[in-house]
C-alpha cells in the first residue's frame, strides 16, 4: 500500500533516484510535492515530476523505488495541461542536488494557472499561498496567462472564457 508523501519520503526519493542516474538530468517538482517542499502542506498524494531528459535509466527506476518507499509518483507536469512559455526551466526553482540529478520547481508561474485552470479546492488554496508567500506575484500571473491565451486552442479540455473568467478572479486587484 502507499502511503501519502512528506517531506522525508519525497527527500529519500530524491536521494534514490540520484543513487540510480548514471548522467546528468533535471527533475522538475511540480502539485503536492512543490507544496510539501516549500512547506505549506504537510504531505500530497501523488509526487509529480517531469524528467529531463527521459532517460530509460531513471524511468525504469521509477517503479522499484515507489515500491520501496511507498510512494505514488506521476510522470505530469502543467506543461500537459496548458501551455508554458519557453523559458520555464529559467523560471524554476532549484531546490537540491542528488548525485548528477539537480531537482526543481516546475515554473510557479506554470504551476499556478494549471491550478486555477484545474479548480480543485486544493488547487485554489495551493494558488492562495503561492501568493501569500510572494511565489507568485498576481499582476505578473496575469501577464504569463496573456502570453500563453493564444496559444489554449491546443488544449482543447480547456474551456477558454471559463479559465479566463477563473485567472481574473483569482490574480485581479
Amino acid at each position: 500500500m502507499r502511503e501519502v508523501a512528506d517531506e522525508g519520503r519525497i527527500r529519500r526519493f530524491m536521494q534514490a533516484l540520484g543513487r540510480e542516474a548514471g548522467a546528468p538530468a533535471r527533475v522538475y517538482f511540480t502539485g503536492g510535492a512543490t507544496a510539501v517542499l516549500m512547506g505549506w502542506r504537510a504531505s500530497t498524494i501523488d509526487v509529480d515530476i517531469k524528467l529531463v531528459p527521459e532517460a530509460d535509466r531513471l524511468l525504469r527506476a521509477i517503479p522499484r523505488i515507489k515500491e520501496d518507499l511507498r510512494l505514488n509518483v506521476e510522470l505530469a507536469s502543467p506543461g500537459e495541461f496548458i501551455p508554458v512559455p519557453a523559458g520555464w526551466e529559467d523560471r524554476s526553482p532549484f531546490v537540491a542536488q542528488e548525485g548528477p540529478i539537480a531537482f526543481c520547481h516546475f515554473d510557479l508561474y506554470a504551476q499556478a494557472l494549471a491550478k486555477v485552470e484545474r479548480g480543485h479546492a486544493q488547487d485554489v488554496e495551493d494558488v492562495r499561498e503561492m501568493i501569500a508567500r510572494r511565489l507568485v506575484d498576481p499582476a505578473r500571473a496575469l501577464e504569463y496567462f496573456a502570453r500563453v491565451e493564444s496559444d489554449l486552442y491546443r488544449f482543447p479540455a480547456v474551456d477558454i472564457p471559463t479559465f479566463r473568467k477563473a485567472v481574473e478572479e483569482t490574480f485581479a486587484p
